[in-house]
């Protein structure tokens, strides 16, 4: 992969002679108070606890009783009610899908707008545009008797499954309490009870790598670092740890730094970093002042004379999101030198210069290589076709080959969607909606809403909330609108996917861009196949997606008692197809034929059923089951076949999963 230039080091013009600082505070006079070594910071961003009470301890461990001052993590409104008449002021009614004993009052009056609420969510909850902000009724207390299923051995020390185990369970918290309050960043308020109740890992801060992270891996949150101990401070750029010596003081070491990009000289070249020290902001006169030494500064000039491994994050822009970051961990970087100058205010900045540890594998380079490529400022290497799809998807999706001579994979002709034979029937008859606009949740008067259980199945028109036995999508000949967030697999790729040879399984599949967990992919298009018109070289193709497979399971969806649910309400994750679904992508298909098997998946299938024609049409939707870096192959399970004839015929797994079970198909 071709490497991206390295910045300048040439002299600042502003340099100032550090040891003038020094001399004035020598470091031994320093001494400052720090928490006890073992513990991690304090909590010090405002959500999801406000900025009107003290910080709780982010050390707490489901042992630990919950908070008091926690505020609600569903803060519902008012609701809206339909009436003809005067409504009563003296009853109170159960929410409808919310535990028992939770309630919601009256305030005495109707509304007139005529909407009415969906089945199954909480009450207030409704398909109005225009909110009431006054009125937070529901306060949610988190059950202190909820088992994490983390001992506290695992909470003090991870590992790559517990690692993935909490991030799944943080993002299926917070996906869920977005989608029941309309869009509302639901992250702060997820935190707070993963972390009242102990969902988490690698709490132990610690010089040097973290067990269950790997270098590349990436995350859209400060908070996600935090829960799985990879950056403990939420707002802080440098997070340390300190250490004690026979007959000597406390000091710092510096564990990691995000480099957020946001200063002059950083986040540009890939294997060096200058980065800038904290404190000296504008004060509330907007009057700036010095850096001085101490707390992470300090800790970071203790590891430059230590010579200790720094881990190193460094913050992009969300592409799918205005003012979104996401954070790139690039490994272990060592200090090589440190100085004082001149700030833009005319006041003093330390500046510390971290080189990249040798033998890691590339991160933050993927990304400045790829920025380069979707620029068009540097060629692609091993590129055959800029886009295979010959327009058929909004997106190009490139060919590309820089393993060997092979100039691409056998014919087939490249279909969007699934093609169905002529005499194709659908047994299952349905209408879809009759909404003008957007389909909006908790409106019951929207067929696909309803068999939805009343809510959108999806964020922002992308991300899938919940795996659900079935998921019903408006079709094209549903009224509402095109941009409908209820339209998703219908309306193509969202992200710039590449097929690309790999070293030993044929052609596979990735993204030039970040994948967030739960976006969607694409999904599996092919000819549709009865059992009997399959040949018998046909049932072994690898061309060939089989509903009727058995697949390993897993658990993906939000607890309930995380957010305050009756367990009873659960969401299914098992699928129930009116009749098993056969695809034939060999010469007819899209880009998910090229998706390998992995007995370690990062892609989940879904069965959707779109809307409308007096008939529904089951698809396959592929969805991301964790976020997923730029370059990573995208795969999925194949599943397993129980016939005896498939039992014969399966095919050795080369997957190099740690989990490989050794055969697929």
């Amino acid at each position: 992969m071709e490497g991206v230039p390295g910045m300048s080091t040439a002299p600042n013009p502003n340099y100032y002679d550090k040891g003038i600082v020094l001399d004035v505070k020598p470091l031994r006079t320093l001494k400052p108070v720090f928490q006890n070594g073992n513990q991690g910071p304090p909590f010090v961003g405002c959500p999801p606890f406000g900025p009107s009470h003290s910080p709780p301890d982010l050390n707490q461990t489901q042992d630990t009783p919950p908070p008091t001052f926690v505020t609600p993590l569903q803060s519902y409104r008012s609701p809206t009610v339909v009436s003809n008449g005067p409504s009563s002021s003296s009853g109170t009614k159960k929410t409808v899908g919310r535990p028992k004993g939770s309630t919601t009052v009256s305030n005495g009056a109707s509304s007139s707008s005529g909407i009415k609420r969906g089945a199954g969510r909480p009450k207030g909850a409704s398909n109005a545009k225009k909110k009431d902000k006054t009125n937070l009724a529901v306060q949610v207390v988190v059950k202190r008797d909820f088992d994490s299923g983390i001992s506290a051995a695992e909470r003090e020390d991870g590992n790559c499954d517990l690692v993935s185990s909490v991030l799944m369970r943080f993002d299926a918290v917070r996906r869920r309490l977005t989608q029941v309050e309309y869009g509302k960043n639901g992250t702060s308020r997820a935190a707070g009870v993963l972390m009242s109740n102990g969902v988490r890992t690698n709490m132990k801060k610690r010089v040097g790598t973290v067990p269950g992270i790997e270098v590349g891996d990436i995350f859209f949150s400060r908070i996600e670092m935090c829960l799985v101990g990879l950056h403990m401070q939420t707002m802080a750029g440098i997070d340390y740890i300190t250490t004690s010596k026979v007959g000597a003081d406390e000091e710092p070491l510096a564990t990691s730094i995000v480099s957020s990009g946001r200063y002059d000289g950083e986040a540009q070249d890939p294997e060096s970093l200058i980065y800038s020290g904290q404190g000296g902001n504008a004060d509330k006169n907007g009057q700036a002042s010095d850096q001085k030494l101490e707390r992470g500064n300090l800790a970071l000039e203790k590891s430059l004379k230590k010579g200790n491994g720094v881990r190193v994050i460094r913050g992009e822009e969300d592409p799918a999101s205005k003012t979104g970051k996401i954070y790139i961990y690039d490994g272990l970087y060592s200090i090589s030198e440190s100085w004082v100058e001149k700030g833009k205010s005319g006041c003093n900045t330390f500046k510390y210069k971290l080189v990249r540890v040798p033998g890691q594998p590339p991160a933050f380079g993927v990304w400045k290589t790829v920025h380069k490529w979707k620029e068009g400022l540097t060629a692609r290497t091993g590129l055959i076709l800029p886009d295979l799809t010959s327009g058929v998807e909004s997106k190009a999706v490139s060919l590309v080959n820089d393993v060997d001579d092979e100039k691409g994979p056998s014919y087939f002709t490249y279909i969007s969607t699934l093609k169905h034979p002529e005499t194709f029937r659908q047994t299952q008859t349905t209408n879809g909606c009759s909404c003008h606009g957007s389909c909006a949740p908790g409106n019951l008067d929207c067929s696909c809403i309803r068999k939805n259980g009343g809510d959108l199945p999806y964020l922002n028109g992308v991300m899938l909330v919940s795996r659900r036995p079935m998921v019903y999508e408006c079709g094209p000949t549903c009224p509402c609108h095109a941009s409908c967030k209820n339209k998703v697999i219908q309306t193509g790729l969202k992200f710039r996917l590449e097929v690309f040879k790999t070293a030993n399984r044929g052609w596979g599949l990735r993204s030039l861009d970040p994948i967030r967990a739960g976006s969607f992919i694409c999904e599996y298009a092919g000819e549709v196949k009865e059992k009997g018109d399959l040949v018998m070289d046909q049932e072994d193709d690898e061309f060939v997606f089989d509903t009727s497979r058995v697949y390993n399971s897993f658990k993906w969806n939000y607890e309930p008692a995380l957010v305050d649910e009756d367990p009873s309400d659960e969401i299914p994750e098992e699928f129930n197809l009116p009749s098993p679904l056969l695809i034939d992508a060999k010469s007819f298909g899209n880009v998910a034929r090229f998706m390998n098997h992995s007995c370690s998946p990062n892609v989940m299938w879904q069965p959707v059923i779109c809307e409308g024609s007096g008939e529904s049409v089951v698809h396959i939707a592929f969805f991301a089951i964790r976020h997923i870096p730029p370059m990573a192959e995208l795969t999925y399970d194949y599943g397993v076949s129980l016939t005896s004839e498939a039992r014969d015929g399966k095919r050795k797994c080369i997957c190099g999963s740690v989990k490989c079970r050794g055969s697929f198909g």
